[in-house]
């Protein structure tokens, strides 16, 4: 099992020394990941359709705050603070970016890096995002996604690369260097959702789901078997190894402090570091390889504490 977390892109910490720090602590400590999130606008409403909310509703739009780094170049500024940690996509919403562009920026990433970059993606969710975009139609979003994840393994996997589908053409062209990794960098497709299964059994390398999705939650490592093994029976029916998907699991809700489900219960992943690591090595067992904690603060000597507490009093129990 290796662990990761999400590096500061907005807010306090989303500063060069803030995040040069948490970066050079995540090297140190032996985390295996460090993710980026993704947005370009921050529309002034946004409908309540967050899928990671019981409400609804966006929590940006709570605090009233609208900075965000953008995801690629953040990417490659922490290729370059990092020596040995993976960089995580956490997750691009495909549609919003030109393919081609896409590609390139990656491959490019996964050379400065030599070889360090993982794809996680995603259609996208909110309306508004993609409309303040210029974007194709946002109910046409899982379409195009799909389109464009299949242009950018052609562009890093072959010479000479044409497309001609129903979002994106273009006529032989290349686009090198390619990535370090062969054939390419693993794409982990993110969602719980039947067409987040099925993307993954088509185009995906790995499987990254999010714990708090309240239409599928997966809170408890039972939950999380249910949708997996869902997944590998369409996997199966699709006559692709189920063992072939990388399993991996965010956890936004990991907390030091015992927590209680809704249904009552101590909330899993929360509480003492036994408790937390005997979860931990029960999501094991399911398959998973990599899994997201929460470690974040908006304080950077909180968030450097509570790195150190997890790599110290955590890791060595699993």
């Amino acid at each position: 099992m290796q662990f990761g977390f999400s590096a500061p892109f907005r807010g306090p910490l989303a500063t060069p020394s803030a995040l040069r720090r948490i970066a050079s602590a995540a090297d140190r400590l032996g985390y295996g990941v460090v993710s980026v999130s993704d947005h370009l606008l921050v529309p002034r409403r946004i409908s309540p359709n967050y899928p990671y909310s019981d409400s609804g509703e966006f929590a940006w739009s709570a605090d009233g705050s609208t900075d965000c780094m953008e995801q690629f170049t953040l990417l490659s500024w922490l290729a370059a603070a990092t020596e040995h940690v993976k960089l995580l996509t956490s997750v691009i919403v495909v549609p919003h970016r030109n393919p081609v562009f896409m590609a390139k920026s990656l491959a490019t990433t996964d050379v400065l890096s030599e070889g360090r970059v993982i794809v996680g993606i995603g259609a996208g969710w909110m309306r508004e995002e993609f409309e303040g975009l210029n974007l194709p139609d946002f109910d046409a979003r899982g379409r195009v996604t799909d389109e464009y994840v299949t242009i950018m393994k052609r562009l890093w996997t072959e010479q000479w690369a044409a497309y001609d589908g129903e979002f994106f053409r273009f006529a032989e062209v290349a686009a090198d260097p390619k990535p370090v990794q062969q054939p390419h960098p693993p794409v982990w497709v993110g969602g719980e959702s039947l067409a987040a299964l099925r993307r993954t059994v088509a185009l995906g390398d790995g499987w990254y789901p999010f714990g708090t999705n309240p239409k599928f939650r997966m809170d408890r490592v039972e939950d999380f078997v249910t949708r997996r093994d869902k997944l590998f029976a369409m996997a199966g029916d699709a006559g692709r190894d189920p063992a072939s998907i990388a399993l991996a699991y965010n956890c936004a809700f990991h907390d030091e402090t015992e927590r209680t489900r809704p249904e009552g219960g101590r909330l899993a992943f929360t509480g003492s570091p036994q408790q937390r690591a005997e979860d931990i090595a029960a999501l094991a067992d399911a398959g998973v390889s990599t899994m997201m904690v929460n470690v974040t603060a908006n304080d950077l000597d909180r968030m450097l504490a509570r790195m150190e507490a997890f790599a110290a009093e955590v890791m060595p129990l699993v």
